[in-house]
């Protein structure tokens, strides 16, 4: 495995407002000089959460993914996060994992946010997804995700972990702040694997505040960094293969893991 860079962008976003996200997300991509494995965007980078997303769901050959793919392959990087989709006369919530040579990967947000009122337009997705990067197995999820251990549970077979790493995107309001910061350290730990948490920052149309604490998290619950709390900020974070591969092979927890299926 070598070492995974990977770039978090902490940011504001424009209500309901897809063109200028877009624009203020690609400012702050072009502008850094780094060479770059995978850049995360928050969730529902292009307009906000929750909103209605019948004026503003994309299908996926229209402007957001051919921006994703554009970014992409101007940076050769993968770049990822959730938007608004739709098929047929279903909405989802949709994490897009775009390569620079323009295939991609979807995974639809699981555990939608009956307290927001998120499951009365948006269709819950029923499978989970991991990705390879760089000889790096990674497991990309939304959001309200977090709070379901039983979903984002890792596994363990014949000396083999299912990822490497876990990754959350998120609008994640200032109010509930500390379960945010708590049940990524809890990730890390009982999964034995990186975390990355990418969070906006702001006040949004509906007068919500978010801190941003975007964060990565090494599989001991360490924070290798946290971004500053409800500043507009990006920072790069290199995730070592080697001490993830040490830390395993010297306190192997997941030989003793419960084995269980999932039924979904």
């Amino acid at each position: 495995m070598k070492d995974l860079k990977v770039f978090i962008i902490q940011t504001d976003l424009e209500w309901e407002t897809p063109q200028q996200n877009r624009e203020n997300f690609e400012h702050l991509i072009l502008k850094n000089q780094e060479s770059l494995d995978l850049i995360v965007l928050p969730e529902t980078f292009t307009t906000g959460f929750p909103v209605d997303p019948r004026p503003f769901a994309e299908s996926e050959n229209e402007e957001t993914m051919q921006w994703m793919h554009r970014m992409a392959l101007e940076t050769g990087a993968v770049i990822t996060g959730s938007f608004l989709m739709k098929t047929a006369e279903k909405f989802s919530n949709s994490l897009i994992w775009m390569r620079p040579d323009g295939s991609y990967e979807r995974y639809d947000k699981r555990h939608v946010f009956s307290m927001g009122g998120e499951h009365e337009t948006i269709q819950p997705g029923q499978k989970q997804l991991i990705v390879e990067l760089n000889g790096w197995k990674i497991r990309p999820m939304v959001c309200y995700d977090l709070r379901f251990p039983v979903w984002s549970k890792n596994h363990y077979h014949n000396g083999t972990f299912e990822y490497d790493m876990a990754l959350y995107v998120a609008n994640w309001p200032a109010v509930r702040a500390y379960p945010w910061n708590q049940l990524l350290i809890a990730r890390a730990i009982e999964n034995m694997a990186y975390i990355v948490g990418v969070n906006r920052v702001g006040t949004d149309g509906l007068n919500n505040a978010y801190n941003g604490d975007s964060q990565v998290l090494d599989a001991k619950g360490n924070i290798i960094f946290r971004a500053k709390k409800g500043e507009e900020t990006t920072f790069t974070a290199t995730l070592s293969g080697d001490e993830l591969q040490r830390f395993r092979k010297k306190f192997d927890v997941g030989r003793d893991w419960d084995s269980f299926t999932l039924l979904t």
